[in-house]
Parts: C-alpha cells; structure tokens; sequence
C-alpha cells in the first residue's frame, strides 16, 4: 500500500471511531420526544454540559416535567417543556448545602 492509502484507511477509520464515541455529545436519542429534546438541549445550555440524559418525564397538556440526568454520576435536573418548544423551571434537584 502507498502512503496515501494507509493515510486514507486510518483517517476513514478514526472518523467511523469517534462517530461511535458517546462521551461528550447532549445525549439526545431519535426515540425522546419533542419535550425531552427541548429539555435537554436547555438543560445543557444551563450547566455548560453536553453530557445530559433524560432520566424520566410525565407529560401534562399543561407541560412536561422532565428530570435530566447532568455529567457522568447524571446529577438530576428539572425541567418543564411546553408544546411550544420552549422550557422553563431548569433547576438542579442535588442537595447542593451536602457538597
């Protein structure tokens, strides 16, 4: 093989590794809904982590509560999330006075 071949075949297959690689990306799945994505994302913007995971939720017509898990021990967070796209009450649920 040339140079430029086995150069090709590492690039290709280090891009195929990190697309696999799940450590630092917002954990949005294709299976969370709308309101889980939402919350997520807000979430994420909120503690400066893209590490978060939906931990559970309960859809209201009024608006979903959704607990996001945050970095790798998933410290839980609240959120709501309104049909509208937006969320509100983002709010850490730790005992922060125990740290």
């Amino acid at each position: 093989m040339t140079k430029i071949s086995v150069f090709t075949l590492f690039s290709m297959a280090t891009l195929a590794l990190s697309a696999c690689d799940d450590t630092g990306g917002t954990s949005v799945s294709a299976e969370a809904t709308p309101a889980q994505q939402a919350c997520l994302r807000d979430v994420a913007a909120a503690t400066n982590n893209t590490q978060v995971a939906v931990l559970s939720s309960a859809f209201s017509e009024a608006g979903t509560q959704v607990q996001v898990g945050v970095g790798p021990d998933q410290a839980p967070w609240n959120c709501i999330a309104y049909s509208d796209g937006t969320t509100a009450g983002i709010e850490s649920l730790s005992d922060e006075g125990a740290l």
